[in-house]
């Protein structure tokens, strides 16, 4: 389950992003890869909140239109000014 690293440039990145979170190398390596998967999804995701906000909007579409405009004067009489 090792990974070994042969790059100096990776070694180097992976040692500093370690050093300012102030973890492990493996916790560092494991979150920076979590995070890019988390990236490779938010497609996907986006696509179903997308859908499901579509879906409400439609489900709103279908209410009955009452045709009455709520307008300043129909709010003043509400508080009766």
């Amino acid at each position: 389950m090792a990974f070994h690293v042969r790059d100096a440039e990776t070694d180097r990145v992976v040692r500093q992003l370690a050093a300012r979170k102030g973890e492990s190398l493996t916790d560092a390596i494991r979150h920076a890869c979590e995070a890019e998967l988390a990236k490779l999804d938010e497609p996907a995701d986006r696509a179903r909140r997308l859908a499901a906000m579509r879906a409400i909007v439609d489900e709103i579409a279908t209410w009955p239109r009452t045709g009455l405009v709520a307008d300043k004067a129909f709010y003043d009489a509400l508080n009766d000014e």
